[in-house]
């Protein structure tokens, strides 16, 4: 029997190309290998493949406004609609090629549901093989696959032993009941299987990565990987939907077992480990015990660590961070979401500023670039409080990273709300499909673009502290900060945001240049990454920050 299971392309106005490797689909490959061994799985990565122009999907027509120009500015958002990876024709040829008895797609992410969808009726178009759905999505919303006629089966939950099982209901060896977590049609309903616990975590084979070149995935010029030394989370944030694919029981595997594959990535030529985890750092004395054992085992720059998904600084202190260094990491994503004490109790966000004040004050002093985000326009939240936040984390030497709210079905902030297609589709961050009770798009997508500027003047290579309109006056060599200086001078003469065309300067009419002013006021001055003080007006005296702190008490 032949397996071939899928990670579809994506459409979007952006796509983030680091994160690529369809990890979960190579766990699955290896747990099939490891039960059934006489299944042959191939895993086929359709992400990958460049991007070309594609059509707005109706639901999503009305974001022209807000991206009608391809902006060379560093303040620039989105313009075109894009297909990233594969063409449809060319996987529908690969798989009839392939000729596989069983599909397996990954619907990881709600608002692409539509292109695995496609994935599934080009198989069918060609081919007589078994369509078998998973990923966080099916988990979510498993009715709104297998509504096509081109899915037969939905895997909720994790997928190792229910795909397992599934292969051998597949075979004969068991009877479709029995499949733990499979949902499917019989006389036209939908049956949906009781939940079962997966494998045992360390029982899980790693991941077999068989079917790439380390080459295939990189961070920067080095091979890159994923890796997990968790599942799910033990917090309960209303705005997240991990335990709706890894349930609410959180596991942890063994050191040992992490270390033997760090050393079996290691050997493979990968040299860039990207720890996935929903929550890294939970257990400290754990985590700390890794990255001892990690600096123990591998010289000093043999490995890059790095944690996208981001790591909650509640469970770090200086000693974590001390080893963190030391073991490989260079930059910090943390998860602030709100620095309003009111917004974090509404989400059952379990984090203190005072905790996270020490984390940015020490990552800072070791040297680690740090990038801090904010959900915009979370529900029952106000305007007011996401300036604050905005402007608290624009004083501290961090990158601002923004994300517009959406809701994710099955999401415990969603749970009661009904999703149609189009809501489906908008469940992306650049729909900025949410208004709240004070803010409107417009808002959210001011700040988005506040970001951007707050985020290009952090950057600039400044040793002593400054004012905004001095550096107006400086000749910067480089034609990235030429136009971005020219475009806030704009700013300050016209109370306008002009975007930079091929065809000159066009404004930004969805900018509301009255909320972007409250933010600079609200914010007084910016510390950039180097950790030096810039004035949003003259005439402010600023100190080093080794002089004066980088926020006060009172502000926390």
């Amino acid at each position: 029997m032949k397996v071939v299971l899928v990670q579809p392309p994506v459409e979007d106005f952006y796509d983030t190309d680091v994160r690529l490797q369809p990890i979960g689909l190579c766990y699955l490959k290896a747990a099939v290998e490891k039960h059934l061994p006489g299944v042959d799985v191939i895993v086929r990565d359709y992400h990958r493949g460049g991007r070309r122009t594609a059509a707005i999907p109706p639901p999503l027509a009305d974001l022209r406004e807000y991206y009608p120009v391809a902006d060379r500015s560093p303040f620039s958002t989105f313009h075109h609609y894009y297909h990233f990876g594969a063409s449809f024709d060319d996987i529908e040829a690969d798989l009839a090629a392939l000729n596989a008895d069983v599909v397996g797609v990954s619907s990881l992410f709600t608002p692409y549901y539509r292109e695995a969808l496609e994935v599934a009726r080009r198989v069918k178009r060609r081919s007589a093989a078994a369509v078998v759905f998973g990923g966080s999505h099916a988990s979510a919303a498993p009715e709104s696959l297998l509504a096509s006629r081109f899915v037969d089966y939905v895997v909720r939950g994790e997928g190792e032993r229910p795909f397992v099982e599934f292969l051998q209901f597949f075979l004969g060896r068991r009877p479709v009941e029995a499949v733990p977590n499979l949902a499917y049609k019989k006389d036209g309903e939908i049956v949906f299987n009781p939940i079962e616990e997966n494998f045992p975590i360390d029982d899980l084979p790693f991941p077999d990565l068989g079917d790439f070149a380390p080459e295939r995935y990189r961070l920067g010029a080095k091979p890159m990987t994923f890796m997990i030394t968790s599942r799910s989370c033990p917090h309960r944030c209303s705005f997240c939907s991990v335990h709706t694919t890894f349930g609410t029981k959180y596991r942890l595997r063994s050191l040992e077992n992490v270390l033997d594959e760090i050393d079996a990535r290691y050997r493979q030529g990968y040299r860039v480990i990207d720890f996935e985890d929903d929550n890294l750092t939970y257990y400290k004395a754990a985590f700390k015990e890794l990255c001892r054992r990690i600096i123990a085992r591998y010289p000093a720059g043999a490995l890059e660590l790095v944690a996208m998904n981001g790591i909650s600084y509640l469970s770090l202190d200086d000693e974590a961070l001390e080893l963190m260094a030391a073991a490989g990491f260079s930059r910090l994503n943390l998860a602030l979401v709100s620095s309003d004490k009111t917004v974090r109790e509404t989400t059952k966000r379990p984090h203190t500023l005072g905790a996270y004040l020490k984390v940015v004050d020490k990552a800072h002093r070791l040297g680690l670039k740090i990038t801090s985000y904010q959900i915009l326009g979370l529900p029952n939240e106000s305007l007011a409080s996401m300036i604050q936040t905005l402007a608290f984390n624009a004083r501290l030497p961090v990158l601002l990273g923004a994300s517009p709210f959406y809701r994710t079905p099955n999401a415990p902030i969603a749970r009661r709300e009904s999703f149609t297609d189009a809501d489906y589709i908008r469940s992306r961050l650049t729909a900025m499909a949410f208004n709240g009770n004070d803010f409107e798009r417009e808002d959210i997508y001011t700040l988005f673009v506040a970001t951007r500027i707050i985020n290009f003047l952090k950057g600039l290579p400044l040793s002593a502290p400054a004012a905004l309109p001095d550096l107006f006056e400086l000749k910067w060599p480089e034609e990235r900060k030429r136009i971005g200086f020219e475009s806030l001078k704009r700013l300050a003469d016209t109370s306008r945001l002009w975007s930079f065309t091929k065809m000159g300067w066009v404004e930004n009419y969805k900018f509301r240049p009255e909320l972007f002013m409250r933010v600079l006021r609200e914010m007084k001055y910016l510390t950039t990454q180097r950790g030096v003080r810039i004035a949003i007006a003259s005439g402010v005296e600023l100190l080093p920050p080794s002089v004066t702190p980088l926020v006060s008490c009172s502000e926390a």
